[in-house]
């Protein structure tokens, strides 16, 4: 049996993002068709990133902020590429709304984490920590994109967090008692450092597979599958 670890760093405010976690998905999807039989099992670790690192920046206009980054004609081009590649992967993009500074949002996966890995302790002997079988995280991140990427929500709000939290399974006190403290806020900010420095992630999505196979961008399914039959013919099992 093989567990293939995927370490995804990633921004929530990020389209590529979004879609890149539709296409891996779509390759394990994929992987396990072509492998019937298999045990094998993939265990998913989100990791944030920075692509507005100022803190000052939320709840700004969406549509606004993009013209004023990249200029309305280049703009207008980026969201009718986004909106042809999002349908191909059941995304359906939509442009309006606010955005801003995406720390709370790593805050509330963060939190997602530490909640898998206590349950994943609490199991026993009964559910091997590691075996992909505890994942509050992806629940999460995708909750946020699709606040934010289809709903127009605005996941700097706390209020929009909490729902979204609460959607993915996380109990509405605890989000709202964890986004007041401020916790988690150190780890995601060091974790954001670590992907700059030590992994040299200038870009998102990002993806590290068994420690060492690194895949940048949000490629095709076959990017992934050509990793994970690599890794198969590797371990074996």
């Amino acid at each position: 049996m093989v567990n293939f670890k995927i370490d995804i760093v990633s921004d929530t405010v990020c389209p590529w993002c979004y879609i890149g976690k539709k296409r891996l998905e779509k390759a394990i999807s994929l992987y396990r068709t072509s492998h019937p039989s298999t045990t094998d099992t993939f265990t998913t670790t989100w990791l944030p990133f920075y692509l507005n690192p100022d803190p000052t920046c939320l709840s700004i206009d969406k549509e606004s902020y993009m013209t004023s980054r990249f200029g309305a004609e280049r703009a207008q081009m980026i969201r009718a590429r986004l909106t042809q590649a999002g349908e191909a992967e059941g995304i359906h993009f939509k442009f309006g709304g606010k955005t801003g500074y995406t720390r709370d949002s790593h805050r509330l996966i963060q939190l997602a984490k530490m909640k898998a890995k206590a349950e994943q302790a609490g199991a026993g002997a009964g559910a091997e920590v590691g075996t992909g079988t505890i994942d509050l995280q992806t629940p999460v991140v995708e909750e946020l994109f699709t606040a934010y990427f289809e709903n127009e929500e605005d996941i700097t709000a706390r209020e929009v967090l909490v729902r979204a939290g609460v959607r993915a399974g996380l109990e509405e006190a605890e989000v709202k008692k964890w986004l007041e403290s401020g916790e988690g806020g150190e780890v995601v900010d060091r974790e954001v450092e670590e992907a700059r420095g030590r992994r040299f992630v200038t870009g998102v999505p990002h993806f590290t597979i068994q420690g060492k196979y690194v895949i940048e961008g949000a490629e095709g399914p076959g990017e992934f599958l050509e990793v994970f039959e690599r890794i198969k013919g590797e371990e074996g099992g």
